[in-house]
């Protein structure tokens, strides 16, 4: 019987080989891709190095600081230095030419807002003197709005959020000069005493001073064509007193309810 003719094993390398050999080329590529994006740029770290090693001394030293516990002695008394380095970054922050342009635009805001707001209080202020307000209503200004704030005692009962009835003609001709001159947002804002509430429907004099917020926000709802959508009305109980409660006349002072009048750049939604 003829002898089987044994077969060569094929020339070159196995196949194996010449994977691996082309996966290890790409992950030399990548990995040289890698560092040359991560390259630093010298000189930029050399001012880096350099300005810390004038603000903390701990920098210069090098490793021979480190004996003797020298390195932690050194960043533990220079720590009020660090604080200092921290708030010199921060001002220096607030003092950049971009910082300065945000402080003039701020102020050129505030300007704009408390002209509209002065223009706006010279139109009111006349209605209130035509419709013979000036007793029932005080007027103040800011850069965000104008003021109404009308006296507890023309508009409730102690202790009750039921408008008068001699209330509503004042509230008629309020409501005649929102809808004129109040082309943005109105809030209306409820204010109390800080005599505790005996009422047995009122629990607080939180409750109430947003239960008299929402009357005269329904009867101005009721009585005219404003946008409630842009009507606001909370209470603020007894926490923003503008006298002192020890006395009578600084109560009734407190008992009060605000309508403020929004110029067009401070309006919001």
């Amino acid at each position: 019987m003829a002898k089987k003719r044994q077969e060569e094993p094929p020339k070159g390398a196995p196949a194996w080989q010449a994977t691996f050999a082309d996966l290890m080329n790409l992950l030399l590529c990548f990995f040289v891709l890698l560092f040359s994006m991560s390259t630093v740029d010298a000189q930029k770290f050399e001012l880096i190095a350099a300005s810390f090693s004038k603000t903390f001394s701990i920098f210069t030293a090098g490793s021979t600081s480190i004996g003797d516990g020298m390195m932690i002695g050194n960043g533990v008394s220079q720590l009020p230095e660090l604080d200092d380095f921290i708030n010199s970054v921060g001002r220096t922050a607030e003092n950049t030419p971009e910082m300065e342009k945000l402080d003039d635009l701020q102020s050129e805001v505030q300007a704009e807002g408390l002209k509209q707001s002065e223009e706006l209080s010279e139109r009111i202020e006349e209605a209130v003197e035509e419709n013979n307000l000036t007793g029932d209503i005080e007027m103040q200004v800011t850069a965000q709005y104008v003021q109404l704030t009308m006296k507890g005692s023309l508009l409730f009962n102690s202790g009750s959020a039921e408008l008068k009835e001699e209330s509503k003609p004042v509230l008629n001709k309020v409501g005649l000069i929102l809808e004129r001159y109040a082309a943005g947002t109105i809030e209306i804002e409820g204010h109390t005493d800080n005599v505790p509430m005996t009422s047995k429907r009122y629990a607080s004099n939180n409750e109430l001073s947003s239960a008299r917020a929402l009357s005269v926000f329904d009867y101005l709802i009721g009585t005219t064509n404003l946008d409630p959508a842009r009507i606001k009305n909370s209470g603020r109980g007894e926490y923003v007193p503008i006298a002192d409660n020890s006395t009578d006349e600084g109560r009734a002072r407190n008992r009060r309810v605000e309508i403020r009048i929004y110029n067009e750049i401070s309006s919001f939604e």
